[in-house]
Parts: structure tokens; C-alpha cells; sequence
């Protein structure tokens, strides 16, 4: 059954504050003309660039450090394009079109990724003239990184079953802006018991609240049934700063039924339930670390095998129409283009599996997009598509289809680097079934306890059952008895997320959200297994990290 109609959403985004600064050309009139930033955000949907949000005022300085910050969502999963837009204004503070002075367009992950979380950007948008530059810093507001730490138990619950008495569990919302509830905890079911302790349980403060420490907390009592339908105990609510008190003394809450308290003129309550322990602690995230110059490495691997058609044939995978980007040019697109916002030096590792390679057609299971064996790198994501296009017109699509290569290729390179300052993404893109799965999987294994994680995205319309597999979501991966340390594979097929009206923008952006969603946690996970902390933001620490060591 449906736990209180609520629905049941992720944790929400931790929240980034953007602080702006303008450095203005000194041909500006003395007293310079009053300044001000106007903030537009881009939705996914419609493209469409919508006003967030103005600083204040600032008047006679050339160099403004405005006071009054954007807070804005943070999906790392997600291209949140930014728009600035500075105008010297009149005292009135009217914006029109005479006052532009100057404009930048920047992604939120181009400044959390930017060295210190810092970047500087020239403004555009006013030929033959100098507008300056726009400086953005980003923070993490700070209690998005706490986490609750709680114990609970419960007296009197009512008796829900007809033998033996009732397994009672707790079931956690958060409230909405609009007055709607989300599932955010559950806790175990204790059986048979009418006075249940549960076991303590750790929640992101942000999970519980969205950072508005007042906001209502509902909590519903429910009797555990096999078949799913849960009998509805009772409920109460309190608030993140209510229970927060527990820290200095037990609280006790009523636990009431509505309906029972309708219809009893003597009723008192469902039972109590008593906050026995609430406590605070800080963890790092995964801008903590980006924030302290840890570099997410990009690598690209490709499937040249036969199966994809013959790319000169319309039918073909890799079909290269001058009307529309081929499903693998799409995914390679939608994948990189947000990562590279986290690689200070846009250089990536490309390669092709599966093909035959000229002169002598020697099959490769891991040849250079770009056909340079000494530095496979490819600058920017327009590098690594123009360095497939090219490896399409001049190899032969072959196979067998074997992923062990290329992961074990970017495993050694990430074997090099275990201080956290590096951090390896390997994309596979694949249209069919995998021809050397036992040493998949040993790769895999191997790889879950380095600094690396895999993205494998099918395309067409292959049954994909043995992707699964190595999908870790549900049973860990393993390979002669050994599990993997970690769960490093995602899998989704392309075709999931493919729009239905053709917006092939609309696609990549679905696609994007849902493989690289994992990854902030994935890396995290790596550096708490390692006890690896962020390194102080570079302004404590001017030293650039070093270069990655290139798979």
C-alpha cells in the first residue's frame, strides 16, 4: 500500500551559494554608473532562460563585491547553464536594453569545478567594446553536509494483529512547499512487541528538512503485514529544530489516530513513542572535495564491432547523418559535456574495441580514437567526436566485443593515483551482448577498490540482460568468490530515455541525470573506505594538482 499518499523522492540537491564580483573597464565615467547582476537560469525543457534573481545596488566603484548572494540547487547529474547579465543602472535601478554593460554564460558545475570553486569570466555581448570581467565564487552552505544521528523507541502501541501483537516500524516525511509529504526514512520493522526499540539510524539533515530547521516532520506508526498492506497506527509530527532538543533530554510524542480520536470520546492515544538519542555530526561531500582540486578524469571506450551496421548505411549505429547526432555521438555528448566541467585540463582519453585497424587489419580491443598510441588524449568533447567520426571512415567494424581491455587500460592508470587528488570515469558505449563477461567481471572486481567508476550505456535494440549483471545495485558483482569492494558500474540502455517528439536535447539531458547520478557517491565512498579528506581549497594551498597519469 501507499504510506500516507506521500511521494518518494532523492534526498534534495545541496545547496550552492554564488557569491559575484565585476571588475569594470576604467573608461566608465567618474563617479561610475551604479551596478548590478541580473541572474537567469535555463530550463532543460523549453531552453527557455528565466530571471533567479538581481544583487543589489552598488554605486561609485569600478570593481563591485555585491553583498546579497544567488542561492541556487546543485545537481552534479545535470548541465545547469547560468546566464550573467551586469548593467549600469540609474538611481531607479531600471534595467533597459542602454544599460547593458556586458554578459556571461557559464555552467554551475564550470564554477564549483573552477580552481578553489572560483572562476573569472570575460563579458560579452557588446561589439567593439570592452565590457570586464565577472568573478563567481562557490560555497556549500554549510548544513548541507550535517547528518542526524537518531534512536527511538516506543510504549503502548496499539495491538494491529489478530495473533500475537503488533511489528511495529516508523515511517519518516518531510513536508513540501506546497503542502505535500516525501518519504525519507523508514526504519526496520521489530516483531511481535508493543513497546519496539529501534536501532539508530543516521539521515542527511537536508533529507529531513531541505535546510528549514522548522519545516514540519511527519511521523506515521505502522503494523508490518506480509501482503503490504501495513495497518496504520498512529502518527505525530515535529520539526528538525524539536527534535534537535533530544540532544540535551528524552522527548516523548503522542501517538494519535484520527479517526479512532473522531469516533472515542475516551480516547487518550495510540501508544508514545520517545526520542531516546539526537545527535550532529558534519561529513564531507563530494564539493568538499572538488572545492580541494580533486580532478574527475574522463576516458571514452567505443564499439566498433560489426553488429552496429555499416556506418555509411542509415540503418547503421554509427550513421553519421549531417541532420542528426547517432545515438553513441549522443551519449558520448550528454556524458562528457558535464563532466569536463571537473577536468581543469579538457584533455580525454578516447578509444575504439572490436575493430579491425589498417594497414594490416590487426584486431584491437582498445585502439586510439585518434589514432596516437603515445598520447591517446583528445581536447575537449568536440575532440573525442571529431576523433571517432574520423576512426569510422577509416577502420573496419569487426569484433568480438570484449570490455575487460579497456577497464583493465584505465585501472592501472588509477592505480597510480591514491591520494584522492584524482578521481577516473570510464564511459563505455556498447550495442550488444559482451563477449568476454568471466573477465569483465574480474576486472570489475579489481577496479571497485581503485579511485574509478564505469558508465556503460547500450545502444539499439540488443536485450541487454548480461549489463545487468554488472550493474551492482542489487547483488554486488563478484568473480571467483570475490565481491567487489565497492559498486562502481552503472548500466541504462539510451533507448529509456530517447524523447518521443525528437528533442535530442531533451534525450541527452535524461539520459545524463540518470548515469551520472551515482557518481558523487561512488567517489565518496572511495575516499571514506581510503580515510582520504579533502585538501584545503587552493587558496590555502596554491599548488596545483599534478596531471592525471593518462590510461
Amino acid at each position: 500500500m501507499s504510506l500516507g499518499g506521500a511521494s518518494e523522492r532523492s534526498v534534495p540537491a545541496t545547496k550552492i551559494e554564488i557569491t559575484v564580483s565585476c571588475r569594470r573597464p576604467d573608461v566608465l565615467p567618474s563617479p561610475p554608473p551604479p551596478a548590478v547582476v541580473v541572474l537567469y537560469t535555463q530550463s532543460q525543457a523549453s531552453q527557455e532562460w528565466r530571471e533567479f534573481g538581481r544583487t543589489e545596488v552598488i554605486d561609485n566603484t569600478l570593481n563591485p563585491d555585491f553583498v546579497r548572494k544567488f542561492v541556487l540547487d546543485y545537481f552534479f547529474e545535470e548541465k545547469q547553464n547560468l546566464r550573467f547579465d551586469v548593467y549600469n543602472v540609474d538611481s531607479k535601478t531600471n534595467i533597459s536594453k542602454t544599460d547593458f554593460l556586458g554578459q556571461a554564460f557559464l555552467a554551475l558545475g564550470e564554477v564549483i569545478g573552477g580552481q578553489g570553486s572560483r572562476v573569472e569570466r570575460t563579458l560579452t555581448g557588446v561589439p567593439g567594446k570592452k565590457c570586464g570581467t565577472i568573478l563567481l565564487t562557490a560555497e556549500e552552505l554549510s548544513n548541507c553536509r550535517d547528518i542526524a544521528t537518531m534512536q527511538l523507541c516506543a510504549n503502548k502501541l496499539d495491538k494491529k494483529d489478530f495473533f500475537g501483537k503488533s511489528d511495529p516500524f516508523l515511517v519518516f516525511y518531510r513536508s513540501n512547499e506546497d503542502g505535500t509529504f516525501t518519504i525519507c526514512h523508514k526504519t526496520e520493522v521489530v516483531k511481535n512487541t508493543l513497546n519496539p526499540v529501534w536501532q539508530p539510524f543516521s539521515i542527511p539533515v537536508r533529507a529531513l528538512c531541505n535546510g528549514d530547521y522548522d519545516r514540519t516532520v511527519k511521523i506515521d506508526v505502522y503494523d508490518w503485514d506480509r501482503d503490504g498492506s501495513h495497518d496504520f497506527i498512529g502518527e505525530f509530527t515535529t520539526s528538525y529544530r524539536e527534535l534537535s532538543k533530544a540532544q540535551n533530554q528524552f522527548t516523548v510524542y503522542e501517538v494519535l489516530n484520527p479517526r479512532k480520536k473522531c469516533k472515542k470520546k475516551k480516547y487518550v492515544n495510540s501508544g508514545t513513542v520517545t526520542l531516546l538519542s539526537f545527535s550532529v555530526d558534519s561529513e564531507f561531500t563530494f564539493v568538499d572535495y572538488i572545492k580541494g582540486g580533486t580532478q574527475l578524469n574522463f576516458t571514452v571506450a567505443i564499439d566498433f564491432t560489426a553488429s552496429n551496421g555499416n556506418p555509411l548505411q542509415p540503418t547503421s549505429l554509427h550513421y553519421m547523418s549531417p541532420y542528426q547526432l547517432s545515438a553513441y555521438a549522443m551519449a558520448l555528448k550528454a556524458v562528457g559535456e558535464i563532466i569536463q566541467d571537473y577536468d581543469s585540463d579538457k584533455l580525454f582519453p578516447a578509444y575504439g574495441f572490436g575493430a579491425k585497424l589498417p594497414p594490416e587489419g590487426r584486431i584491437s580491443h582498445q585502439f586510439p580514437l585518434n589514432n596516437n598510441d603515445e598520447d591517446p588524449n583528445c581536447a575537449g568533447i568536440e575532440g573525442v567526436l571529431e576523433s571517432y567520426f574520423q576512426s569510422l571512415r577509416t577502420v573496419q567494424l569487426y569484433g568480438p566485443t570484449y570490455f575487460a581491455p579497456v577497464i583493465n587500460q584505465v585501472a592501472r592508470a588509477a592505480a597510480k593515483i591514491s591520494d584522492g587528488s584524482q578521481y577516473y570515469v570510464l564511459l563505455i558505449i556498447t550495442d550488444g551482448v559482451i563477449s568476454d563477461m568471466m573477465q569483465t567481471k574480474e576486472a570489475i572486481v579489481s577496479a571497485s577498490s581503485l579511485p574509478m567508476s564505469i558508465i556503460i550505456v547500450g545502444v539499439g535494440p540488443a536485450m541487454f540482460e548480461a549489463m545487468e549483471e554488472l550493474d551492482g545495485d542489487d547483488v554486488r558483482v563478484s568473480s571467483r568468490g570475490r565481491y567487489a569492494e565497492r559498486d562502481i558500474v552503472q548500466f541504462v540502455p539510451f533507448r529509456d530515455y530517447v524523447d518521443r517528439s525528437g528533442n535530442q536535447v531533451l534525450s541527452m539531458a535524461r539520459l545524463a541525470k540518470d548515469v551520472l547520478a551515482e557518481i558523487p557517491e561512488q567517489l565518496l565512498s572511495y575516499m571514506r573506505t581510503r580515510d582520504i579528506q579533502p585538501r584545503p581549497p587552493p587558496s590555502a594551498n596554491p599548488s596545483r594538482t599534478p596531471a592525471p597519469e593518462q590510461p
